[in-house]
């Protein structure tokens, strides 16, 4: 892979909360530690895993005090902006800056659908307005998402725009750009998407909520991509495809904070109440992760 801004592994940071909703600063520095302790110094943070909708701007720099705390100036950062208009964003990006972040996450403004040409603008407007590099940050599962076209007109013809975090789960973007050799940052946002991206040599990296958890697991499987053909990677892809399986039933943040507490790193609370029918779905994961990481070969197991 070349030298790009953005590449390799960066765990998508959870942000983890009180019973009340305020934030778990102490929690937040046990995962900071947790997961430098396992060699993972670039976080990206404030996207979908970690709640952006609810971190207002003064909690946004909470996180990033946290942050360097603990890892000072070894810490790699991506800072998500998602809102739901362009003031709002902009004031996002300007924390990001003054907080050391390397580059923004920029999703389309969320409630609302908008068509192409109205996030072509959007897009526009934000990379002319900020100093930081920007990476499109295709989120449909709660914005408008972009299609391969527009994202690829983005990143070509404006020049703060230097790629993409897809995590649409599909491909196509990414396929798209290493065909008409864009230059880019092509960045993987949906675990479920990495092997096969890997597989077909089309990402330069991937921003990763089981990273957050479950480190081990992710550098394996990256890391691994140069001899795909063999067990290791095999192996290490079969894994993954198990734990997602196991928290795709819940919402994005839900099933990585009850993992992080099996393993001990914080205690999952969450905005709104937990169901009955949600809790014995927890019940049943937390089971299923305790005997499933007692499987694990000893270079994946959960430590």
């Amino acid at each position: 892979m070349t030298q790009k801004r953005v590449q390799g592994i960066y765990a998508a940071l959870l942000t983890p909360r009180r019973a009340d909703n305020s934030l778990d600063l102490s929690g937040m520095t046990r995962l900071v530690e947790f997961l430098a302790q396992r060699d993972i110094r670039s976080y990206a943070l404030n996207g979908a895993t970690g709640e952006f909708c609810l971190t207002t701007p003064k909690e946004l720099r909470a996180l990033f005090a946290v942050i360097r705390d603990v890892v000072g100036d070894e810490a790699n950062l991506l800072c998500g902006v998602g809102a739901a208009g362009t003031a709002e964003a902009i004031e996002l990006t300007r924390i990001a800056h003054e907080e050391g972040s390397r580059a923004l996450l920029a999703p389309a403004p969320y409630f609302f659908s908008y068509q192409q040409d109205d996030l072509e603008a959007f897009f526009q407007t934000l990379a002319s307005a900020v100093q930081l590099p920007v990476l499109l940050y295709n989120l449909p599962q709660f914005t408008t998402g972009l299609e391969v076209e527009t994202a690829c007109r983005l990143i070509r013809d404006v020049p703060n725009i230097i790629g993409i975090k897809d995590s649409s789960g599909s491909l196509d973007t990414l396929r798209s750009l290493t065909q008409q050799a864009i230059p880019a940052c092509r960045i993987i946002g949906n675990d479920g998407a990495l092997v096969a991206a890997l597989q077909e040599d089309i990402c330069d990296g991937v921003v990763s909520g089981v990273a957050c958890v479950l480190p081990e697991l992710i550098q394996s499987v990256y890391n691994a991509v140069d001899g795909q053909g063999c067990a290791q990677f095999r192996l290490a892809s079969g894994l993954l495809d198990e734990f997602i399986a196991q928290i795709d039933v819940f919402p994005t943040p839900w099933g990585l904070k009850w993992i992080a507490e099996a393993r001990g790193i914080l205690r999952a609370n969450f905005a709104q109440p937990i169901s009955a029918r949600r809790s014995i779905q927890r019940g049943d994961l937390m089971s299923w992760f305790q005997d499933w990481q007692v499987s694990l070969p000893e270079n994946l197991a959960a430590k």
